[in-house]
């Protein structure tokens, strides 16, 4: 595989940086911040017992952009959409002792201990069901899974490229397109495996996937059924649970969120006949998953694709469900 020198700070050609992607694409528990406000007002944590420096978020989105730039050189690449959460606080040693209502914005220090990020490419983009999308590349990273008081080690990362539904700026993930747990031990590695990661990814074969939902419907009675079996499937007996081909990836809350969709969403709710297609259902769950923490989005994302296919699979082989009996 070829190999690229990757600076310690990369910065995204601001030639080809248009707009900024929308940021809508996870919501709760999570605030929206600038590229430049993360690059130079947060401070960068280390590895407590040799002092070696993290990857910082600034460094993680640098590396991403300039392997987009690389892989996607002819193509228009917006600036990328942030947000953070967690909040971790704290002050410079000369304000030690100070009240915290007398501090002033020079003596305090903040960094976050979550973030995700998503890099846009709308000039790759097809119509699904009439609905636009467009390629993304995106990744996130949570402090809270490497042991900062230990030296250092391989830090974690995750990273995924997909497509974007401007119709409602979910994210269309499959297996495919995410790597769950990237270990590397600097920014070149995780450039190498990234790269990888952008190269080997079917853009024609995720669309032509996702444009086949659409044909695979639900009546009534088989969502309420979808709904309900869902909602009871964290009481299952472990053996029971074991024995299904595949599990429910969004909480019991999301799962109600779902369900309300199906009456009152304005691009995905049922038809008159209270029938609803598996591209619907597909993006009720995915818009549910905007509501999870930062360092799970992602994953209930993948999970809720693979979890409708297993119901295209019952469908079209005309297989019983436990889902859908």
């Amino acid at each position: 595989m070829e190999l690229i020198n990757v600076q310690n700070s990369i910065v995204p050609d601001e030639s080809k940086v248009v707009e900024t992607s929308d940021n809508r694409f996870i919501l709760a528990n999570t605030q929206p911040i600038s590229y430049g406000e993360l690059k130079n007002t947060c401070i960068i944590p280390s590895f407590s017992k040799d002092n070696e420096s993290t990857i910082s978020h600034s460094e993680f989105i640098d590396t991403i952009g300039q392997t987009c730039e690389k892989i996607f050189s002819a193509e228009n690449i917006l600036h990328p959409a942030i947000r953070i959460s967690h909040p971790i606080k704290g002050r410079i040693p000369e304000a030690m002792g100070k009240p915290a209502e007398l501090l002033r914005e020079e003596e305090k220090t903040i960094y976050y201990e979550r973030m995700a990020f998503v890099f846009e490419v709308p000039s790759i983009n097809s119509i699904v069901n009439g609905n636009k999308l467009s390629l993304s590349v995106g990744g996130v990273r949570a402090y809270n899974s490497e042991n900062l008081y230990g030296k250092k080690t391989e830090e974690h990362f995750k990273v995924f490229i997909g497509f974007k539904n401007h119709v409602c700026i979910n994210l269309c993930i499959s297996t495919d397109g995410f790597l769950d747990d990237l270990r590397v031990m600097s920014i070149q590695e995780l450039f190498n495996r990234v790269f990888q990661l952008l190269t080997r990814f079917d853009t024609e074969r995720q669309i032509n996937h996702l444009s086949t939902l659409s044909e695979y419907t639900l009546t009534e009675h088989q969502f309420a059924q979808l709904v309900g079996k869902s909602r009871l499937y964290q009481y299952l007996p472990q053996k029971a649970k074991k024995s299904l081909d595949t599990i429910v990836p969004i909480s019991d809350t999301q799962i109600s969120t779902v369900g309300k969709d199906y009456y009152e969403d304005k691009s995905f709710c049922r038809e008159e006949s209270g029938d609803i297609n598996l591209w619907k259902v597909y993006n009720l769950f995915t818009g549910a998953t905007k509501s999870s923490y930062i360092d799970s989005f992602v994953n209930r994302n993948v999970g809720s694709l693979l979890f409708i296919n297993s119901l295209v699979g019952h469908l079209r082989d005309k297989k019983q469900s436990w889902f859908l009996t």
